[in-house]
């Protein structure tokens, strides 16, 4: 075959953006793809054993070696929770301005496989509780300061990890679809989805295996397991190095600088008559778009201070599109906050109704409570591949929209279900409060309640399927509605929600409980859960959740999509 001949073939075949591991032209047939998708997927499921390794449990270790209230434990549960998942947004900004999305995520695994391996020796010191096999149903011990100290600078250490962790590897994994073409495109929607389904199975892994060594065996075991699970994590992902595709800078200005500066000349423009942004854009030739008519006062940035077209400080369409593509996002992730507060719920509370439930598998065997949440898990991982090859063919025939539904459409119905499920979590807990009142059991809260820890499966299960339509369709949101060199900033975002809501609810609960406790009174928190009440936090959230959900739907009848996005 002439060379001639040849080069159409090799053209298409150039990945444009991307170079492989030596900053050669990456191409289509050797580099990207499933096959390098499914080394970082791996990763990510590791990670996720690891997080949730400690995460699920830990309020049942704060509650018993730490020797913590409920409400306390709950509260450090929630701010370490917020703080992993505000970090990220440090993380991305790290990546996507300096080292990069590789070079971050070795550096923040490393830190990771450190924290984890601190968490294991605070467990394992000979005078610490957790290292004789502490068990959820003994009394709680009183741990050093050095040992306290020791164990929470671990825990932050590993919440750090994370913030480099977290938003880099997914966006590193849909870098390795071309957006531009066609097939590569279509894989890349789906990647999000096969994304969070095996990130989920890894997880109920995590839940029924850890949370039975951690309560049952040893905690130093049990954080020890994840360290060294980590630990293969980053040999895995070294393993595909070769066979990545990796994003290259671009020579213009950072997009942090570009949209910071559009701010700014609006400001500084803010006596801009419109007649002279209407003539500025006529000479341009800026073609009408709905998305110019929103947050229209931006515009004033495609003027020069004082009309002088100083080379560098006149903002361009694009800059300006940029910025309005940002600010768009922010009534979204806004109205998304209650969402958080209600997700924080079922690692901390849920857990502790668990506990004073009839846990048995058989007369010798008894379910760690924390190992419920693998039914969310469950849930997750079947219901995602139903959803991607049963419901968004159906879906796409009817709308005849690629992805079956818009995200936000799927944001959407997730916060229904999950109103749903605060309802559900409410009848239920009534159900316990009354068992225990009929067993006259309401005072002895180290007493089995006789109702099986079964009954908390379908609030699980609701929040199973509510997670697959609402994170799922959060992580496509928030990387395909920001500027592509914005991409791991844009799932940090995603992440941020889970992080202010975490510590909304901190915040809340601390409220409550100042409210509704003291002078003798018990709160709707208090230790002894059979004289607290659940049931009227579950009842408020799902109030709020409502509101929420009606003020989301609000906002996205006049959310303008990105050109370049998909609906």
């Amino acid at each position: 075959m002439s060379s001639s001949s040849q080069t159409p073939l090799l053209s298409y075949d150039i990945v444009d953006g991307s170079v492989d591991h030596k900053g050669r032209p990456a191409y289509r047939s050797n580099s990207g793809g499933w096959r390098s998708a499914s080394f970082i997927i791996g990763v990510e499921v590791a990670e996720r054993f690891a997080y949730y390794g400690i995460s699920s449990n830990l309020i049942t270790y704060l509650t018993g070696p730490l020797g913590q209230s409920t409400a306390t434990a709950a509260e450090n549960v929630n701010v370490w929770s917020g703080t992993a998942s505000l970090l990220p947004l440090l993380g991305a900004f790290v990546a996507d301005s300096f080292l990069g999305r590789f070079r971050t995520i070795i550096f923040a695994s490393l830190i990771y496989i450190l924290g984890l391996g601190l968490l294991t020796l605070s467990a394992l010191l000979p005078s610490h509780a957790a290292a004789n096999g502490f068990r959820s149903t003994d009394l709680p011990s009183s741990p050093v300061p050095s040992q306290l100290i020791l164990f929470f600078s671990a825990l932050y250490l590993v919440a750090i990890g994370q913030s480099g962790h977290k938003p880099c590897v997914q966006a590193f994994g849909a870098d390795q679809f071309d957006g531009q073409d066609p097939q590569e495109s279509k894989a890349k929607s789906s990647f999000f989805n096969w994304w969070y389904c095996f990130m989920c199975a890894g997880t109920v892994v995590t839940l029924l295996v850890l949370n039975y060594i951690q309560d049952n065996l040893n905690w130093g075991l049990g954080f020890g397991i994840p360290c060294a699970v980590m630990v293969i994590a980053l040999i895995i992902f070294l393993l595909g190095t070769k066979t990545y595709r990796y994003s290259i800078k671009g020579d213009e200005k950072s997009a942090f600088l570009r949209i910071g500066w559009v701010f700014v000349s609006s400001i500084r423009n803010w006596r801009t008559t419109p007649s002279a942004i209407a003539f500025e854009e006529e000479v341009r030739g800026t073609l009408p778009h709905q998305s110019s008519e929103q947050y229209k006062f931006l515009n004033k940035a495609l003027l020069a201070p004082n009309g002088l077209k100083e080379d560098g400080k006149v903002c361009s369409d694009g800059d300006v599109e940029e910025a309005k593509a940002l600010l768009r996002l922010v009534p979204i992730w806004t109205t998304c906050l209650v969402f958080a507060i209600v997700f924080a719920q079922t690692s901390t509370f849920f857990t502790k109704q668990g506990v004073t439930m009839d846990r048995s598998i058989s007369p010798s065997l008894d379910l760690p409570a924390a190992s419920l949440q693998s039914f969310m898990s469950l849930t997750i991982a079947l219901f995602i591949p139903i959803y991607d090859r049963v419901l968004v063919p159906i879906a796409r025939a009817l709308t005849r929209k690629p992805s079956g539904i818009t995200m936000l459409q799927r944001i959407g119905s997730g916060m229904f279900i999950s109103v749903v499920a605060m309802i559900v979590a409410a009848l239920v807990e009534v159900k316990r409060l009354k068992t225990a009142q009929e067993h006259g059991l309401v005072d002895l809260p180290n007493v089995t309640i006789p109702m099986s820890i079964w009954w908390l499966i379908p609030q699980y299960v609701l929040f199973g399927v509510a997670e697959a339509f609402t994170m799922v369709g959060l992580q496509e949101f928030f990387y395909d509605q920001v500027p592509s060199d914005l991409r791991s900033v844009g799932l940090s975002l995603y992440l941020s929600i889970f992080g202010v809501g975490s510590f909304l609810s901190s915040f809340l609960i601390s409220i409550i409980e100042k409210a509704t406790g003291g002078n003798g009174r018990y709160s709707w928190f208090a230790n002894n859960l059979n004289r607290a009440h659940l049931d009227y936090f579950y009842w408020l959230l799902a109030g709020l959740s409502a509101v929420q959900l009606v003020l989301f739907v609000c906002f996205t009848k006049s959310y303008i999509y990105n050109r370049g996005g998909t609906v």
